[in-house]
């Protein structure tokens, strides 16, 4: 039901008594226009007028006007916490502002001429939408982690909905980083930093998984052997190595492991001089390619 109101309202008399109980009123002959101040009543009681009997006396009642016939109203009783109670015909009738006009809504739905009253949300971060032109509604928090989602099919037009393609959980990923393929995200282990870890080294010296991404200096007046071993190393992880030493550094297997290179003995590379440097890469499982300044 909609509220009517009118600022032109004319005070004016019932015509005669009316009960408790009755359930329509007519007022002094002519007067009845004037006192619906020009508002129209939609047809099927959906709008409503208030008006006060005997207003200001201990027997004022408020009472809802929702249909018009000349001088005649059908109305609802005893509104406003006021009670249904008979009048003498004489009785003041008057168009009245209540409190209820200040808090009303119909079925928890504010209508359009009303303020919409707090009662309307219950509980923390609930929300206020429209269910349609000057209608609003209460839209209940959703679940945690939830987002409001645009749904012309849900009855406010949104609605809480769990995310799709969501962030993976963090847990478990510490120092890790988010890469994405452009559908799904997943957790990844963090780039090696680009700053190198020296591993110097004044005698022969077999590698360890530890020194992937390091750089292995070789430093000693005599000759000095570098052995890659198997079944340390892992596809496209990396060893560098310089030599710093006068004597020289040959790069070995350790009779199982396969090395390729450049070197005057593609499988046994040498280190060219001093000061000479080379990576070591592990192309595949127990193969590894040398690159760099050899002899």
């Amino acid at each position: 039901m909609t509220r009517k109101y009118s600022s032109i309202s004319v005070e004016t008399t019932l015509a005669t008594g009316i009960s408790n109980s009755a359930t329509t009123m007519t007022v002094a002959s002519g007067t009845g226009s004037a006192l619906m101040g020009g508002v129209t009543l939609a047809a099927g009681n959906t709008d409503i007028f208030t008006v006060a009997l005997d207003v200001d006396t201990q027997n004022e009642e408020v009472v809802y006007i929702t249909a018009v016939s000349s001088d005649t109203f059908t109305i609802v009783r005893g509104r406003a916490g006021t009670s249904a109670i008979s009048h003498t015909g004489g009785a003041t009738v008057k168009h009245v502002l209540t409190s209820d006009d200040l808090n009303f809504y119909t079925a928890g739905v504010a209508t359009a001429d009303a303020a919409v009253p707090e009662s309307i949300v219950t509980a923390k971060a609930d929300l206020l939408v429209a269910s349609a032109s000057g209608v609003v509604d209460n839209l209940a928090v959703g679940t945690n982690n939830q987002v409001l989602t645009a749904d012309s099919a849900a009855t406010l037009g949104v609605k809480w909905a769990t995310p799709t393609n969501q962030i993976p959980s963090q847990t478990g990923n510490a120092g890790e980083y988010l890469k994405t393929d452009g559908t799904s995200a997943t957790w990844e282990p963090a780039v090696a930093t680009l700053d190198l870890t020296l591993n110097a080294k004044t005698a022969n010296y077999t590698l360890v998984a530890g020194d992937v991404n390091k750089l292995i200096t070789m430093s000693d007046a005599g000759t000095l052997t570098l052995t890659v071993p198997n079944g340390v190393f892992t596809t496209g992880q990396q060893i560098n190595v310089q030599r710093l030493g006068a004597g020289a550094v040959q790069i070995r297997n350790d009779g199982t492991s396969v090395l390729t290179s450049t070197g005057a003995v593609s499988t046994a590379p040498d280190l060219r001089a001093q000061f000479s440097a080379a990576t070591i890469i592990c192309t595949s499982s127990n193969n590894f390619t040398v690159i760099g300044d050899l002899s």
